[in-house]
């Protein structure tokens, strides 16, 4: 007869790592003209957290008050943090630079951050509806302003254009 097999002991594994932050590393959080951005970020990349800053203006802040674009924001002190605020209250580039140029009222320029951005575009839009400008126009209609095609796409709003089968003849 044939002997029974016996299975073999498999030795005891050690368990498996768990996916994820790992306990060590610790994430601190940095509020920046009322924007959080994460600490293990590096200063040239967190500044890109704040709306209305863009990698040029990044790069422009840490030129101006001489920080060292590699940093973590992390290891950023109190008075750095400070000084950007400060900067971003007032920030002082050149006219190209800004992200708002010639006010309408003002017909000055300046550079606008996080809700007031927001605010002076929806402004900016509805006196552009308002004056029945032809960018107002397209707003209103809810079609492309900058010169997009529409034959192909922006179909979810008007009507549907395209080739439409004719219908068999009698014979």
């Amino acid at each position: 007869m044939a002997e029974p097999k016996h299975k073999e002991v498999k030795e005891a594994k050690e368990p498996k790592q768990q996916r994820g932050p790992k306990e060590d590393t610790y994430v601190e959080i940095i509020r920046v003209y009322g924007n959080d951005i994460p600490g293990n970020k590096q200063v040239y990349t967190g500044l890109t957290y704040i709306k209305g800053i863009s990698w040029a203006t990044s790069n422009a802040i840490c030129r101006l008050l001489n920080l060292d674009k590699k940093i973590k924001v992390s290891e950023l002190t109190k008075e750095q943090v400070d000084k950007i605020e400060a900067f971003l209250q007032k920030p002082n580039f050149y006219n190209f630079m800004n992200n708002y140029q010639r006010d309408y009222e003002t017909g000055e320029s300046k550079h606008i951050l996080t809700n007031e951005l927001d605010m002076t575009r929806e402004f900016n839009i509805k006196r552009m509806k308002q004056i029945k400008s032809y960018k107002g126009m397209r707003h209103a209609l809810k079609q492309p302003v900058r010169g997009q095609r529409t034959r192909s796409h922006f179909r979810t709003t008007g009507i549907v254009v395209g080739v439409k089968k004719s219908k068999g003849k009698a014979k």
